[in-house]
């Protein structure tokens, strides 16, 4: 073989390697470049496009969508259009915008300066550049017109109420002495929701005396257009304030606007009266009361003492320490039982701490202490009862009765005890009780007779029990006024004159009603 056919065979082998390499590595490009790269993400349909469109894969080496064919759009115009109309920012109310900032300011008892605070502008700014901002008295005639127009609504409602609308109101002054009052009503809307409105809240210039009081509420009844539609008004205990609501029922019954002639007009403070009745009592203990008092005092009275305090508490052990140790409030009994409740807890500490600080010199002896431990679980149950007659909105008049009777039970129970200082308390508490409560109150018995749990067997059970003798006599004049009140309603509900009072023809109803 010659050397031209050597170099002719090696030619021909060496292209079929390369035709053999690029056709490998061809196809390797082609299989790669069907895998999708490992470290991408799927995507995913985020815009809002998506709701009207969906995917069909890839045609012609290109991915395409399909429209899903709602005919609320007849093509991708019209559906653009709308978009924009949703992107578009909204318009803003100025009035509305005024309205909100007139109501922020009376909610949070904001200045009326607020309405011009730098940052306050520049976030109106940011979220209506259009906005067109106001100056304090503006703010200030914006909170008025507010006022007069909640104040609109408010006596529209009052007027549509059926029913009749109770008052409460007080007086009290403050640091400055400058005397204020307040009055307050509660009626049964049409939808039978229990409403509880300011009608005033002002000064009451001096004098404050039965007369000037009576003549502030009749004035503000006649604005607020409900003279005619009192049936209580509940005060606390002072002297002025019975000499003002004897006249103003005076006034109210000269237009012939009360019930029963007045008779259900006056209603005592519940809880005012029970804070005066166990004042009486705590004064028997108070050498034990103020030992304690003085003693929570010297702790508390600098930091120092409370760290030699906390000292104590940690090397007796045992010591519940969730609750800390409680000063009492003159006005309010309830918070000298807490101060018991705190102070009894303590009590070790305070006897460690009497060792080793030798200027304390008040902390209450052993006898002193169990005294107070009875005084805790006597008042216990009044401790309850209290904190039900302050409530706000839970309370209603138809569980007061069942309440005043337990106290006196409990009263009753308590004048036999061994201890001769409970029962002196005991005995000091039912005199007060029998002051304010000799016969309960009428128009809280009623309240309980109309009571579907209650009805007239509760009142049956509780006089029984405290008035063994008379109490069918008792139970008979609750059935009288109640028949009374009941037909002052009918009689005034019929159109009749409300000077007569109809006798029931038949106790069927009454019977049917209240005992079944």
């Amino acid at each position: 073989m010659n050397s031209d056919n050597v170099d002719s065979s090696i030619g021909n082998m060496i292209k079929e390697n390369v035709a053999k390499v690029s056709a490998s590595s061809q196809k390797e490009d082609e299989t790669l470049s069907e895998k999708p790269p490992l470290s991408k993400k799927p995507k995913t349909c985020t815009s809002e496009v998506w709701k009207y469109f969906t995917r069909i894969g890839i045609v012609d080496g290109k991915e395409k969508a399909q429209c899903k064919g709602l005919p609320k759009y007849k093509n991708i115009g019209v559906m653009m259009l709308d978009q924009a109309e949703r992107l578009r920012p909204r318009q803003v109310d100025p009035k509305r915008v005024r309205e909100v900032m007139s109501m922020a300011i009376i909610e949070h008892d904001l200045p009326y300066s607020f309405v011009e605070y730098r940052r306050v502008r520049e976030l109106l700014n940011l979220l209506n550049p259009d906005v067109k901002h106001i100056s304090r008295n503006t703010a200030m005639s914006d909170v008025w017109k507010f006022y007069l127009d909640q104040k609109d609504k408010l006596k529209k409602r009052m007027a549509k109420s059926r029913g009749r609308i109770c008052l409460t109101s007080d007086c009290w002054t403050s640091y400055t002495t400058e005397g204020y009052i307040c009055l307050t009503a509660h009626f049964i809307d049409e939808s039978w929701k229990l409403n509880s409105k300011i009608l005033s809240f002002c000064k009451m210039e001096p004098p404050h005396s039965g007369v000037e009081l009576a003549r502030k509420i009749f004035n503000c009844l006649k604005e607020w257009g409900i003279d005619r539609k009192i049936f209580s008004l509940t005060l606390d205990n002072a002297s002025a304030n019975d000499s003002m609501q004897s006249i103003l029922k005076e006034h109210l019954s000269l237009q012939n606007s009360l019930l029963c002639r007045g008779e259900f007009f006056h209603v005592r403070c519940c809880a005012h009266i029970l804070n005066l009745i166990v004042q009486e009592g705590l004064k028997v203990a108070s050498g034990a009361l103020n030992k304690i008092r003085e003693s929570i005092k010297y702790v508390k009275a600098s930091e120092a003492r409370m760290i030699s305090f906390n000292e104590c508490v940690a090397q007796v052990g045992g010591i519940d320490t969730g609750m800390g140790l409680r000063l009492d409030v003159s006005t309010r009994w309830n918070s000298t039982y807490v101060m018991l409740e705190s102070a009894i807890k303590y009590r070790r500490a305070f006897g460690s701490l009497s060792l080793f600080d030798k200027n304390f010199k008040n902390c209450p002896s052993n006898e002193e202490w169990m005294r107070a431990e009875k005084m805790k679980d006597f008042l216990l149950s009044f401790n309850v009862i209290t904190n039900l007659f302050s409530g706000s909105s839970y309370p209603t008049s138809n569980t007061y009765f069942m309440q005043i009777w337990k106290i006196k039970c409990l009263l009753i129970e308590n004048l036999g005890v061994d201890d001769l200082v409970i029962q002196d308390m005991a005995t000091r508490m039912k005199e007060k009780f029998d002051k304010y409560w000799s016969d309960y109150s009428v128009i809280l018995a009623i309240a309980t007779v109309l009571d579907p749990r209650m009805k007239f067997d509760a009142l049956k059970f509780c006089y029984s029990k405290l008035h063994p003798i008379n109490w069918e006599q008792k139970l008979e004049n609750i059935k009288t006024k109640l028949y009374t009140l009941f037909a002052q309603y009918e009689t005034r509900d019929d159109g009749a004159s409300s000077s007569s009072v109809a006798v029931p023809p038949t106790t069927s109803f009454y019977y049917t009603t209240f005992f079944n």
